[in-house]
């Protein structure tokens, strides 16, 4: 079995990811957002800081710092064979980028028989069981036969998935996190209200969705996830880009008059809902409804809630 020495190892970590790709990866790098900010062509949710080199990749939720994270965590290398390549015991042909990876085909994890433990992840964080079984109904939630993720699925307008989102349901470490390769951000998750309504509520993420209906308890409206938003670091500028989840949806709907933004009250979610007003104010109603905590979000409001909830049956 192949190995590397923990020697080879400290000198592949020496490579920064910055440095790695403009120097293998030229034609992969493109101005981002923010300043000093760039993004990969293949990969836009991709975000590199050209003087830390620290990178995040949105839709994975993962990130790092070195060439090694890079190879291993985005191009899918092996970790004996990214270490080797970086020490030079590879021949550099292989560090020559290849044609631009093509995306997986859009496919859907295959469906565990219940979903069980999406029910007991998601009513611990105080959703609304009726909510819930209202979204195994309507084919836009249930548990992954695999993993056991919550798939958040989003659909056009035939009624044909289009899009979908991956959260673990394990309470313990970071949660995971990720979008199916393959999936159109045009279609994000999305909630249909009960008949007719000219108003719609914009939400980061899927989970907030179900959230704030529970603590609403009113489906009078469309409630659509973006799928994240991008926003530059607190003290920065960077430059605004419309979430093409919300753009979609708005062609799609001429009947919206109202912009409810819910986005997280933190820098990111006040920056982005500003941004958004900005853009949409002169065609539509925009209307702001952050959570009313500083660094909170409408999870964060349900989980509240629930666990009052416990501590008054307690009593």
């Amino acid at each position: 079995m192949p190995y590397v020495t923990r020697e080879q190892i400290a000198a592949a970590k020496q490579m920064c990811a910055m440095e790695f790709l403009r120097k293998y990866r030229p034609g992969e790098l493109v101005p981002g957002g923010a300043r000093n900010e760039y993004q990969l062509k293949t990969h836009d949710s991709f975000k590199i800081n050209g003087e830390t080199s620290f990178w995040h990749w949105k839709s994975r939720d993962i990130g790092g710092r070195t060439a090694l994270d890079y190879l291993i965590h985005v191009e899918g290398i092996g970790f004996v064979e990214a270490v080797t390549m970086l020490c030079g015991e590879i021949p550099a042909q292989h560090l020559v980028p290849s044609a631009r990876v093509e995306e997986k085909p859009f496919v859907l994890p295959a469906p565990c028989p219940d979903n069980r433990r999406v029910v007991a992840y998601l009513t611990g964080r105080g959703i609304d069981r009726k909510v819930l079984e209202a979204c195994f109904r309507a084919g836009i939630l249930y548990e992954s036969a695999d993993y056991h993720n919550a798939v958040f699925v989003g659909k056009d307008e035939t009624g044909a998935a289009r899009y979908a989102f991956l959260r673990g349901t394990f309470t313990h470490g970071r949660p995971f996190k990720a979008e199916v390769s393959g999936s159109d951000k045009r279609y994000c998750f999305c909630l249909p209200p009960k008949g007719e309504s000219c108003r719609a509520a914009i939400y980061e993420g899927a989970v907030d969705v179900l959230a704030h209906l529970t603590l609403e308890q009113t489906a009078d409206k469309y409630r659509l996830s973006l799928g994240g938003i991008y926003a530059p670091r607190e003290g920065e500028t960077g430059r605004f880009s419309t979430p093409p989840a919300l753009v979609a949806f708005l062609s799609r709907h001429p009947e919206v008059e109202e912009l409810e933004l819910c986005l997280d009250n933190d820098f990111a979610g006040r920056w982005a809902a500003e941004q958004i007003a900005k853009e949409f104010s002169e065609k539509y109603r925009v209307i702001l409804n952050l959570p009313d905590r500083d660094g909170w979000d409408y999870a964060d409001l349900a989980e509240e809630r629930l666990a009052r909830c416990r501590a008054e049956m307690e009593r």
